[in-house]
């Protein structure tokens, strides 16, 4: 007999992932939301959150005081960064080891299911961010108990998963009842997939298949709308293909080259894998399609990257965003954007190019009102050479980005503590203006209906010097948004202005704390403004 181990497939650790584990009984909850239907794609709003520091307790129960805000403010989704059981109290949630358990410190298996049927009750769905690439190194004793590994592939965090060699098939058992286990005994609306470039898989039917028909049983048994939408940073359009045209059939993917452009002209960083970036014309061509790269010859990898989107897979099969956790919580310090823009009218501009996209938005917790502190990565590993590894492993992480400032020891208490939500945005400050304009375009997204048209439509540069964007939207162009990415104001083309049409939406009007005093408009865009014109009957912002 060898040591006392946690069941694999434990739903309840209360003490942690080296400790014993607990009987629950999940179905026994009483839950009250059998009439709910969940959101469609192209109603997504997503909003991605930490359980741990959305909130000074860092609980689930401790979040549902605050949903109806985030409801109100016109989010439809919320994204759950992980929250399979971790060691100790304090993780990103990517060193997950029982896959199966609630994390005990955020209130376990019980509190999931409170915080899910709230949602429910408003309206908001509830995505979850699983990682089946890796498993964390503490407390990971899946070894033991069969071939979960192989070391035929290689990850940068860890092991990589046996899902295809000799004795895979329990492995991909275990997975795909993990994936089932959420979106039937949990309710949850969809999974977002971890860095599926880093899950090897060479058999006929890939996992991520797999999973996706799983999900697809559970929707149809159920009756509602369940989304698998994958992270990768491949720019491969097959991850949403259909089967049968040698795809994998997940619902959507995030769409990375879109952060990177925006980020890259808007601050000028060009180091790491930014410097396949930092042009106007890339940020053009994807506000017209997904992938910048695609196919391309790309200076950070040195090769050629990517492959067209075809026209079938509308906006809505791609989740973009200008912040998320790894784009912030993978640098240095953990700066989010409105630490690095020189002005609060270019963070304006960065949320006018995520909420007029024809794209799936996604808002990282706090973007909305400009939140100052930091998300720096942390952990609590227990184990000192693991803790110093993962020190030295940071600043190895950074060397491409050439940043030399003081790095937060992520295995300290007071980094966790330093990354908590404020929740504030005080009247009459920008902070406050900016958290108007998402809630206004946000509104708008559900009422304009160019807005609802997810096809991809060519862009244009115009302008003395090509730094004047113009996008359209809607059938018969009946919207045109023009993004000034330059430091001096720009006219217009007269073209933009009939009869018909009016303005609708200025990032710099006065009600989000902009430079427009006056409800005059001259035709003009001024520096990082955003101006949106359109039918006059329309609802007009600001």
């Amino acid at each position: 007999m060898g040591p006392e181990r946690p069941d694999p497939c434990s739903l309840w650790q209360p003490d942690g992932v080296h400790a014993s584990s607990a009987v629950i009984y999940p179905e026994r909850f009483a839950w009250s939301d059998n009439a709910w239907k969940g959101v469609s794609l192209q109603d997504l709003i997503v909003y991605e959150l930490h359980v741990g520091t959305f909130t000074r307790e860092g609980t689930f129960d401790a979040l549902i005081p605050r949903l109806e805000a985030l409801r109100d403010l016109g989010v439809t989704a919320i994204e759950l960064m992980p929250v399979s059981q971790f060691p100790n109290d304090r993780n990103w949630g990517y060193d997950g080891v029982d896959l199966y358990a609630v994390q005990n410190s955020y209130g376990g298996p019980h509190g999931l299911q409170r915080f899910v049927d709230r949602c429910h009750g408003l309206g908001l769905a509830v995505l979850l961010d699983v990682v089946y690439n890796h498993f964390g190194p503490e407390g990971n004793y899946l070894r033991e108990f069969g071939p979960y590994f192989t070391d035929r592939y290689k990850t940068p965090w860890g092991e990589a998963v046996n899902y295809d060699g000799p004795g895979s098939d329990p492995v991909r058992d275990f997975i795909l009842d993990n994936a089932r286990m959420w979106l039937d005994e949990y309710h949850l609306d969809g999974l977002r997939l971890d860095a599926v470039h880093a899950i090897y898989d060479l058999g006929a039917r890939h996992l991520l298949r797999s999973i996706k028909e799983a999900a697809n049983d559970v929707a149809a048994r159920k009756g509602r709308a369940i989304h698998i939408i994958a992270e990768s940073d491949l720019n491969d359009p097959r991850l949403m293909i259909a089967p049968e045209r040698g795809g994998h059939g997940l619902d959507a993917q995030w769409a990375d080259d879109f952060h990177h452009a925006v980020h890259t002209v808007l601050t000028g960083e060009l180091r790491g894998y930014y410097q396949d970036f930092g042009k106007v014309e890339h940020l053009a061509t994807v506000l017209e399609q997904p992938y910048l790269y695609a196919w391309d010859y790309s200076p950070h990898r040195d090769r050629k990257h990517g492959a067209p989107a075809p026209p079938e897979l509308a906006g809505d099969r791609f989740v973009v965003c200008v912040q998320n956790h790894d784009q912030v919580g993978n640098r240095a310090r953990g700066e989010r954007l409105a630490s690095l823009v020189q002005s609060p009218a270019q963070l304006r501009l960065a949320a006018s190019l995520l909420l007029l996209s024809p794209y799936v938005p996604m808002l990282f917790m706090g973007e909305e009102y400009a939140e100052e502190h930091p998300f720096p990565f942390f952990c609590s590993f227990s184990d000192e050479h693991l803790q110093q590894a993962v020190r030295e492993g940071r600043k190895r992480e950074f060397a491409d980005f050439d940043w030399h400032q003081d790095i937060p020891d992520p295995c300290a208490e007071a980094t966790r503590d330093a990354a908590r939500l404020s929740w504030s945005w005080p009247e009459e400050t920008p902070r406050a203006g900016l958290r108007r304009l998402y809630r206004d375009l946000l509104s708008a997204r559900r009422v304009w209906p160019a807005l609802r048209d997810f096809t991809r439509r060519p862009t244009s540069r115009i302008g003395d010097d090509g730094t004047l964007i113009e996008l359209v939207r809607g059938n018969e162009s009946t919207l045109h948004v023009y993004f000034n990415l330059s430091h001096r104001p720009q006219s217009l083309p007269a073209s933009a202005f009939d009869g018909s049409r009016s303005l609708l939406f200025s990032s710099e009007s006065a009600t989000y704390a902009g430079a427009r005093s006056t409800s005059t408009f001259e035709g003009n865009a001024y520096p990082f403004e955003c101006i949106a014109i359109g039918p006059a009957a329309w609802q007009a912002l600001g």
